[in-house]
């Protein structure tokens, strides 16, 4: 893992160091190291001359910036109602049942992280599940089977 320093200069290389440029600063170090620490929003709090709560507010905000350690994998349950009519339950037990982990958790070999997460946009073609950036929709307890094994081969 690249220091710290060095990734938020390699951003704020590419994205500059004006406010506007915090959002994709704090998507690219989420991409690259799966979260965003402490030392990673106070640097980007200092190299942009903000306020470190105006960082951490803004990491916050965003279902999709997580702020504490998840796996390499994360897993995401669309949540909407439109969902939950299609079986969200059943995959969401089906993936808990795989993973030995409930809806928040991490495994222990830190490969995957469980999440429900608001509409991923797919509601004509629910139960979706995004997993880091692919999407898979029309989700039933046998495909969850076969991606989930995709993921642990990868």
């Amino acid at each position: 893992m690249k220091e710290i320093q060095e990734v938020v200069k390699n951003l704020t290389n590419r994205y500059g160091k004006n406010r506007e440029s915090l959002l994709p600063i704090l998507q690219g170090i989420t991409e690259e190291q799966n979260y965003l620490s402490s030392e990673a929003m106070l640097e980007i709090a200092r190299a942009l001359d903000i306020s470190a709560a105006e960082v951490y507010g803004t990491a916050t905000f965003y279902s999709f910036l997580d702020t504490i350690p998840r796996g390499k994998y994360v897993i995401r349950v669309c949540r909407t109602i439109v969902c939950d009519m299609h079986g969200k339950k059943q995959i969401i037990k089906t993936l808990e049942d795989l993973l030995k982990i409930k809806v928040g958790e991490t495994t222990h070999n830190g490969k995957f992280t469980l999440l429900e997460t608001n509409c991923l946009g797919w509601c004509h073609k629910g139960p979706c599940i995004l997993v880091n950036d692919d999407i898979y929709t029309e989700i039933t307890p046998g495909k969850v089977n076969a991606i989930i094994s995709e993921y642990r081969n990868k």
